[in-house]
């Protein structure tokens, strides 16, 4: 599928304004976290938890499944393919991983919007509960910017197999130092995605605040 001029551009900006509101919504996200996690007024903390819910299941998780959905297409649209870089696959990994950690986050996240919306919390109430979705956010927002990063280097290369192979071979393109780069890179790449699988696996199971 090859897209045309004006809709790549489209799917694009689409993609961009996503990506950039994924971001900050989720450092918005951090910044009420900490001030539920850390304020001593009660109005300050039940209105943080509030607004939480509100950012997460209006504005987060929607921008999420956007981005998620609009570089898939433009992934397959164009010349740079979904499993033909490595950067491009890595990216759609983590999208993909925090956008199923995000959803599994929601309940705990309206759990205790729901009780800060009955009573006013304490110190210790939910403590740890506070300090994991401070955590949460701030993973979240290490990982989206991770993303962010691979967009603008475009790291590791190009996935060599099938026709490009071939097509090297025939050309007899040098291979000098690829090695190297290639091991490094691979770990790297695999080191990813054993992070992200294993933290989806945690959650899934129960390990995370989801499970509470």
């Amino acid at each position: 599928m090859t897209m045309t001029s004006r809709f790549r551009k489209f799917v694009l900006t689409a993609h961009i304004t996503f990506s950039v509101g994924w971001l900050g919504a989720v450092a918005g996200f951090l910044a009420l976290a900490i001030a539920g996690l850390t304020s001593q007024d009660a109005q300050m903390i039940r209105a943080a938890y509030l607004a939480m819910e509100l950012i997460g299941w209006f504005v987060i998780v929607p921008f999420s499944i956007g981005a998620l959905l609009t570089g898939l297409v433009q992934s397959l649209g164009t010349e740079w393919g979904l499993f033909r870089h490595y950067w491009v696959l890595v990216k759609f990994l983590l999208t993909i991983g925090a956008t199923i950690v995000l959803l599994l986050h929601m309940q705990p996240i309206s759990y205790i919007a729901g009780v800060a919306s009955e009573t006013s919390l304490s110190n210790t109430e939910l403590r740890g509960l506070q300090i994991q979705l401070v955590a949460d956010a701030g993973a979240a927002l290490l990982v989206l910017l991770a993303a962010t990063t691979i967009s603008v280097y475009k790291p590791w290369g190009r996935i060599r197999y099938g026709p490009r192979k071939e097509y090297e071979q025939h050309e007899g393109v040098p291979d000098r130092g690829s090695k190297t780069k290639k091991s490094w890179g691979l770990y790297t790449l695999l080191g990813l995605i054993i992070l992200v699988l294993l933290v989806v696996i945690l959650h899934l199971i129960g390990g995370g605040p989801g499970g509470r």
